[in-house]
C-alpha cells in the first residue's frame, strides 16, 4: 500500500525530473547560441534561467519538509539527500548556461573570431557529459554514470587546449583580446558543466548502490 511519504517522495522526483529537463534544454540552447551566434535564443536562456532557480527552491523546501516530518531511513533517507544535490547541481548548470548565453550574445554582436575548432568540440562534450548524466538519473543506471566519470578528464583536457589557443590569439592579435577572453570565459563555464555532470554521476551512484565515490579516481568505480 502506497504511504503518504511515498507519494511526496514520487512528486520530489517528478519536480527534479522537471529541473533535469530544463536544465538540458538551458544548456542545449546556450551551446547552440554560442555556435550559432544566435542572440535571440541566448536571451531566452538567460531569461529562463529564473525558473530553473525556483524549481531547486521547491525541491529543498519538499526534501527538508519529508526529512523532518517523515524522518526517513536508510535509502529513503539517501535517496533525499542525494535529490537535494542533484537539484544544486542542476541549478548550477542553469547558471553556467546563463553565463554561457551570456558571452554567446557578446561574442555574436563583434566579429567573428577565427580557431573556434576547440570551442566547438568542447560544447559537444560538455553537453553530451550533461546528457548521460542526465539520462543516468532518469533511468536509475549506475553503469551510465560511471560513463560520465571517465569522460571528465577528456572534458579538462579539450578545456585547457582550447583556453590555450586563444591565449596564443590574443599575443599574436592584441585586436582580438576582448573576444578571445570572453570565448576563454565560455569554455570554462563548459568546462564546469562537466565536473558538475561529474556530481550529478556520482549522485546516481549514491542513489542506486549507497557508494560515496566523490574522491573516488574513475578507475576504482
Amino acid at each position: 500500500m502506497e504511504t503518504h511519504f511515498h507519494r511526496e517522495l514520487q512528486k520530489l522526483r517528478l519536480t527534479i525530473l522537471e529541473m533535469a529537463a530544463h536544465a538540458t534544454t538551458a544548456i542545449e540552447d546556450a551551446t547552440t547560441a554560442l555556435i550559432r551566434r544566435d542572440v535571440d535564443l541566448a536571451s531566452k536562456v538567460v531569461a529562463g534561467d529564473r525558473h530553473i532557480n525556483a524549481l531547486e527552491c521547491d525541491v529543498d523546501e519538499r526534501s527538508l519538509r519529508l526529512i523532518a516530518l517523515d524522518q526517513p531511513m536508510a535509502v529513503d533517507l539517501r535517496s533525499i539527500v542525494a535529490t537535494m544535490r542533484l537539484s544544486m547541481d542542476l541549478e548550477r548548470i542553469g547558471d553556467e548556461s546563463s553565463n554561457i548565453a551570456r558571452y554567446a550574445r557578446f561574442l555574436a554582436e563583434r566579429p567573428k573570431l577565427s580557431g573556434l575548432e576547440g570551442l566547438e568540440q568542447l560544447t559537444g562534450h560538455a553537453v553530451g557529459m550533461a546528457r548521460k548524466a542526465i539520462d543516468s538519473f532518469r533511468n536509475g543506471d549506475p553503469g551510465s554514470a560511471r560513463e560520465v566519470l571517465v569522460l571528465d578528464r577528456r572534458c579538462n583536457e579539450i578545456e585547457r587546449e582550447t583556453r590555450a589557443g586563444f591565449m596564443e590569439m590574443m599575443r599574436k592579435d592584441g585586436d582580438t583580446v576582448e573576444r578571445a577572453l570572453h570565448a576563454i570565459f565560455a569554455a570554462r563555464s563548459l568546462e564546469r558543466v562537466g565536473d558538475l555532470s561529474t556530481n550529478i554521476a556520482e549522485s546516481v551512484i549514491f542513489i542506486e548502490e549507497g557508494l560515496n565515490i566523490k574522491h573516488s579516481c574513475p578507475q576504482k568505480v
